[in-house]
């Protein structure tokens, strides 16, 4: 799911940049006003600004982020037919799940890929890749539409950024208190906070940062499996299977530097742990196991 990574990195930067800013603007200073106590009050009120902070303007930017980071173009005037069959079915399915309907873009990818993303469900960005529409057929590619309308529909991204917002606020407040146990222990120094509070604090932000990206990803692969279910229903069971078997056929790509993360890999070991989709095989293992319950 390209917007999970771009959402996390955009994150991480937005994180270090309010963390500067702040810095520059003498407020992370209240952490050292009692001499060597650390203002604990104080420093939940500034994670909780920083964390939710970096997570809601990654929101509220991802569309923008998301259409310079794959070269998606929006298509405001269909000019070919695969391009009026695209804004047809999203509008069909738009309708059906009841949301606004989103803009459609297609990005230039030889990967099969796609990505939902936006502020709200009903403004939303929709995107596929080149390389989905000439290799799949119309009702995989149909099913791996619906599954993005599902992601929309669900508030998924919305649900995402409330979920960074807490994980973020942890990481700011236990990267400082590192840091500030490095500064007093350590560096043994008590006439405020030095560099190495910090170099300290830059370091232990963006480290746990990436361990604490785990957790958004756990609940992105567990939205991944309610999401083929929703494709199911609004394209059918076996176009959202034949696609997601179509995708496990098909090595992906090499992507842009950039990009390299966002592309649909699944990983094994502990690489899992930071895949943001489930394996496909389970996937399809799901989907099978839903068709027998409603049966």
């Amino acid at each position: 799911m390209k917007r999970i990574m771009l959402f996390i990195m955009t994150n991480i930067a937005i994180m270090a940049v309010l963390s500067i800013t702040l810095r520059l603007l003498g407020v992370d200073s209240i952490l050292a006003e009692n001499g060597s106590d650390l203002n604990i009050q104080a420093l939940v009120i500034l994670s909780g600004v920083i964390g939710f902070g970096g997570s809601l303007i990654s929101l509220l930017m991802s569309k923008w982020m998301a259409k310079r980071m794959t070269g998606a173009v929006v298509i405001t005037n269909p000019s070919s037919n695969i391009e009026k069959w695209l804004m047809t079915t999203v509008e069909n399915q738009a309708k059906i799940v009841g949301i606004k309907m989103p803009e459609v873009a297609i990005f230039p990818s030889p990967d099969m890929n796609a990505f939902a993303t936006g502020a709200s469900k009903n403004k939303s960005l929709m995107a596929v890749s080149q390389g989905l529409l000439d290799n799949m057929s119309q009702g995989e590619a149909e099913a791996v539409v619906g599954h993005e309308m599902s992601h929309i529909a669900n508030g998924d991204m919305v649900t995402l950024a409330l979920i960074q917002g807490v994980v973020n606020t942890f990481v700011v407040f236990l990267s400082r208190v590192v840091g500030h146990v490095v500064d007093r222990v350590i560096l043994k120094n008590n006439q405020g906070h030095g560099i190495g509070y910090f170099v300290t604090v830059m370091i232990a932000q963006v480290v746990l940062s990436i361990l604490a990206s785990t957790i958004v990803m756990y609940f992105s692969r567990k939205r991944e499996f309610i999401a083929d279910t929703g494709g199911a229903d609004l394209a059918g069971h076996q176009n959202m299977i034949n696609a997601l078997k179509r995708l496990g056929q098909v090595a992906p790509a090499p992507l842009p530097e950039q990009m390299a993360a966002f592309g649909i890999n699944d990983k094994g070991g502990f690489m899992a742990l930071f895949s943001s989709h489930p394996p496909i095989e389970a996937r399809i293992a799901a989907l099978e196991e839903h068709a027998i319950s409603r049966s």
